[in-house]
């Protein structure tokens, strides 16, 4: 969406526009040459007293956090809320919009706050990865990326799924008949960077852009595109909305791609391994037990057990 300058029908309006354009960069200098609040870590102890835990989800994110009829809806949603639970605590959603990296978002929400909102911080982000060799990442000098950031608690395993309309394609047995369909996918995206650079980019031609898988997808059901790849949880819940026979999902692999499934988890400040623990200590039973599994079955979807409870082993929280 632009500025309502670039949407103007008559003179007076443009001028009224520009005034709010400009008086908003205004605002935006001031703000930055202020001295910003520090922003402040809450300690279990003072989340437990507020009686409110405040959780980081990503917004306008389905299936995972969105709003339907003005309530929170979402896979990510229905977990922050039994945490909470769990702790005895009120739920307090904070909606996200994602930066440029995942390093950004853990900056903006666990220890530093953001430029805009700098005094306000989540005790927990969700939807971040489980991944040993993502948490200990380290910059040019040797220092860690995320050192004052605690990853722990992998909640799903995700990956990458195609569906496809069985009236236009009668199977999906490999990536390779995209040669001859086209198929949609997000723009700037892995499945676009993947189906136009796999097999010396072959299937190039045939993968159309799209701004979100939504819209990908629906393209699909209106016959532009034969099918549409984008992670399953995505793709789960756009053909269980859909409800319809003919999109079927496909069972393909994805030769050369590198990684195809990966775990997961939250986030809390390092200092806060506390709270990490306690909501281990919840999440735990929610995996083996079915919970999890009925969150995600609510919304059409297939549960996966991260690999730290297939194996049954493995580091609570990544140090």
């Amino acid at each position: 969406m632009g500025h309502p300058y670039l949407y103007r029908k008559r003179s007076g309006q443009a001028v009224i526009a520009m005034h709010r354009f400009l008086l908003l960069v205004w605002l935006i200098l001031s703000c930055a040459m202020m001295p910003a609040q520090a922003a402040q870590v809450r300690s279990y102890d003072d989340i437990v007293e507020s009686g409110v835990l405040k959780v980081a989800v990503y917004d306008n994110f389905p299936p995972y956090s969105y709003r339907a009829d003005g309530k929170p809806r979402g896979v990510d949603v229905d977990l922050a809320a039994k945490l909470a639970e769990g702790l005895g605590l009120k739920l307090e959603l904070l909606w996200v919009t994602p930066g440029e990296t995942l390093d950004d978002d853990l900056r903006n929400f666990i220890w530093k706050g953001h430029y805009l909102r700098r005094d306000v911080l989540a005790d927990v982000m969700l939807r971040v990865p489980y991944d040993r060799e993502f948490s200990l990442r380290r910059n040019d000098v040797g220092e860690l990326v995320n050192e004052l950031v605690a990853m722990f608690g992998p909640y799903q395993r995700e990956r990458w799924q195609m569906a496809y309309d069985d009236r236009r394609m009668d199977d999906v047995p490999s990536v390779a008949v995209f040669q001859y369909h086209p198929i949609g996918v997000e723009v700037e995206s892995v499945p676009s960077f993947y189906m136009t650079s796999v097999f010396n980019g072959r299937m190039a031609a045939n993968t159309h852009h799209y701004p979100t898988p939504r819209l990908a997808f629906d393209a699909m059901v209106k016959g532009e595109v034969d099918a549409t790849m984008a992670m399953r949880g995505e793709i789960d819940w756009l053909v269980a909305q859909a409800a319809d026979s003919h999109l079927k999902l496909a069972e393909n692999a994805y030769p050369n791609m590198g990684r195809q499934a990966w775990d997961l988890g939250m986030a809390v400040h390092e200092s806060n391994r506390q709270l990490a623990y306690a909501l281990e200590e919840i999440l735990e039973p929610l995996v083996n037990d079915g919970g999890m599994e009925q969150i995600y079955a609510a919304y059409g979807m297939r549960y996966e057990k991260p690999e730290l409870y297939q194996q049954g082993q493995g580091e609570v929280v990544n140090r």
